[in-house]
């Protein structure tokens, strides 16, 4: 088992080595932030003393050299727009976005899953029928626009929650619902199929016949043994939202991390957007780490394997 996680932890120091690399060559090549940061009266003097602040002046593999030397010692440079860390920057948006993903994803498990259980034991019936064609819709449905209808209806007309903004808990209701509805879409979807696998399997049968109830057998065996990819996407879409939800946030002007980054790259603010992408990828590896260790705790043959 050591050996697995010491060989984990090795990939995921080289996956971030490499979204590192990726990143700042791709933030590099965009632009010359001197020109955006800088009003239009700075003089080509002035551009050259902030290039030389910044360490602009010097070529893209000394740059990434010392990026890459900087932030092994966890300095992550300091905002071009702000004149702070831009960790620290980045950190000021986590926990908006910590309450954005933890409500989107509990409100897509507790209606996906049961909704998809739900569709699997009832297969082919009204119920099946009326649960696909809503998956189809949450799925067709596109964020934004969802997003903008609801503003319009409860906000706008009925007034029932704020328009956008962040602060109170009616401010989170929507972005909620616009994120949590499209998750629940997919979890609904996919616990439908893995239901309708596990149910036809023998050990399934087996403990119809021993009378066992239809809630023991679908809950205790059939839902037990699904649960592995349904737990893969659960983190999978963990970690995107933990990125940023860029187009809901800046549709409801949630503060997240996702709209941080947008107007970072607008800005051209280098160091905010290489941290927060670097901050993202390491959620990402830390969520697969922990979607491996659950593997082994769902399904023991996987842990006999790790070993």
């Amino acid at each position: 088992m050591r050996r697995y996680v010491v060989g984990r932890v090795l990939q995921a120091l080289v996956a971030l080595l490499g979204v590192t690399c990726v990143a700042f060559l791709l933030v590099s090549l965009s632009g010359d932030p001197a020109f955006i940061l800088l009003t239009p009266e700075a003089g080509e003097e002035q551009r050259a003393a902030f290039r030389k602040l910044y360490g602009l002046d010097q070529p893209l593999p000394v740059q990434y050299a010392r990026y890459v030397s900087h932030v092994a010692r966890g300095d992550f440079g300091s905002s071009f727009a702000f004149n702070r860390p831009a960790i620290q920057v980045v950190l000021e948006r986590l926990p908006a976005t910590l309450l954005l993903t933890a409500t989107a994803v509990a409100l897509g498990v507790v209606v996906g899953m049961p909704a998809g259980i739900a569709a699997a034991v009832k297969a082919s019936g009204p119920l099946d029928r009326l649960v696909m064609a809503l998956v189809l819709l949450g799925q067709s449905v596109p964020t934004f626009w969802l997003g903008l209808l609801m503003i319009r209806i409860f906000a706008v007309n009925l007034r029932w929650v704020p328009v956008s903004g962040h602060g109170t808990v009616l401010h989170l209701v929507m972005p909620a619902v616009a994120l949590g509805l499209y998750l629940a879409a997919l979890l609904a979807r996919l616990t439908r199929s893995e239901m309708l696998e596990a149910l036809a399997q023998d050990y399934v049968r087996t403990a119809r016949a021993k009378g066992l109830s239809e809630r023991v057998v679908t809950v205790a065996h059939a839902l037990k043994n699904a649960l592995l990819p349904i737990v893969t996407l659960i983190g999978l879409q963990l970690g995107a939202l933990l990125g940023g939800a860029v187009v809901t946030e800046t549709v409801f002007a949630w503060p997240g991390i996702g709209s941080l980054v947008l107007d970072a790259i607008l800005r051209k603010d280098y160091p905010v957007v290489l941290a927060a992408v670097e901050f993202v990828a390491a959620a990402f590896i830390v969520i697969n780490m922990a979607l491996d260790l659950l593997y082994g705790y769902l399904d023991p043959r996987l842990r006999t394997a790790q070993t």
